[in-house]
């Protein structure tokens, strides 16, 4: 079960001739990993919770982690985490600037929006953006085409392309199953893929479709298109074919930290008009010669695409800050407990 062979861990924190296992499942402080004979729980060792610097350094589903195993294999003990050759992450939600890690290791992000109730054109970029910062393919999936008409659907697509949005498109409706086949076609043995989009899209019930049965419980959609099922937690799931899907809960924020890379790429059609203006620093605000505001003035650059992409730099540029002010801070607090540490605690009174 490889997408592709794992590399070594960079520290000497165990043998390199311990095995390795992939993790599959998380809840909390418990993990469940898979090797290549079976699925068994595990649990983090307290030399490995010690030597992760941020929670991000803590296992994710998709990881692959040095284990031993205990009890003829019933469960085993997680020793480190290999580095990650992929990965997908985000701004933890809330006022704490800190990365949270949702999975690892991953060649295809399929993100889904229904074309009824959910469909968000700035959402799909926030995707994209997450998907480019962390080096996974995207590929759209537009679920719920029989709730729309054929010429709404084409708007939808006209309105990803006008974005400057060049990933894959794939059009399916679960009800009929048209387009699934298609899907279920791009899926390559030992290849990993995750579903990501919000609640009710029509997730649980396209995996199911791929597994070919009802693994995963779903409730019917409701009169407003909006299915009743919820994913309750990140999950690796082996396909017939030899694909892994991973299936996750829908996420309300998708808050930008440490994208800025993925920004750039995302917006790429931007990148290409911005090259163009005259002067080099041009804020594109009004200068002359500004390619950007001539590209929206000719319907060349959505406008609306523009705007989300100047408030996700914003943004982004905002929770950096904030992050590296909170590295500094704990920096700072780290030297101060070690410097205690180190004069054994003793105070002088005076």
């Amino acid at each position: 079960m490889t997408t592709s062979k794992p590399k070594q861990a960079t520290d000497n924190s165990c043998d390199p001739g311990e095995p390795i296992a992939r993790v599959t499942a998380v809840d909390r402080d418990q993990y469940l990993i898979r090797n290549s004979e079976s699925e068994v729980p595990a649990k983090l060792t307290g030399r490995a919770v010690y030597a992760s610097a941020s929670p991000a350094d803590m296992p994710c589903v998709g990881d692959w982690v040095h284990v031993k195993y205990h009890d003829s294999g019933t469960h085993a003990s997680i020793l480190d985490v290999l580095p990650r050759q992929s990965f997908l992450r985000r701004k933890r939600p809330g006022g704490n600037v800190e990365f949270q890690m949702i999975a690892a290791n991953i060649d295809v992000a399929f993100i889904v929006q229904s074309c009824h109730f959910d469909f968000n054109l700035r959402r799909l970029e926030r995707y994209l953006v997450m998907t480019s910062e962390g080096h996974i393919e995207p590929v759209v999936l537009l679920t719920k085409t029989d709730l729309v008409s054929p010429e709404t659907l084409d708007e939808l697509v006209a309105q990803i392309r006008h974005a400057g949005i060049g990933a894959r498109i794939i059009t399916l409706s679960n009800i009929s199953g048209i387009g699934v086949e298609q899907l279920r076609e791009l899926i390559q043995p030992g290849k990993t893929y995750c579903l990501l989009g919000s609640s009710g899209v029509g997730k649980t019930t396209l995996v199911n479709r791929l597994l070919g049965d009802s693994d995963l419980a779903t409730a019917a959609v409701s009169h407003t298109g909006e299915g009743r099922h919820t994913t309750t937690r990140r999950q690796l799931i082996v396909l017939e074919n030899g694909g892994l899907l991973i299936d996750m809960p829908g996420m309300r924020e998708l808050g930008m930290l440490g994208v800025s890379e993925g920004i750039d790429d995302s917006f790429a059609d931007i990148q290409a008009h911005a090259a163009n203006c005259r002067f080099a620093d041009c804020t594109h605000s009004g200068e002359p010669g500004c390619a950007i505001q001539r590209a929206i003035a000719q319907g060349e650059l959505d406008p609306a695409h523009f705007q989300n992409y100047l408030k996700l730099k914003k943004e982004a540029a905002f929770h950096d800050l904030s992050h590296l002010e909170k590295r500094h801070k704990d920096r700072a607090f780290g030297k101060l407990v070690r410097s205690v540490t180190k004069a054994g605690g003793k105070r002088k009174d005076y």
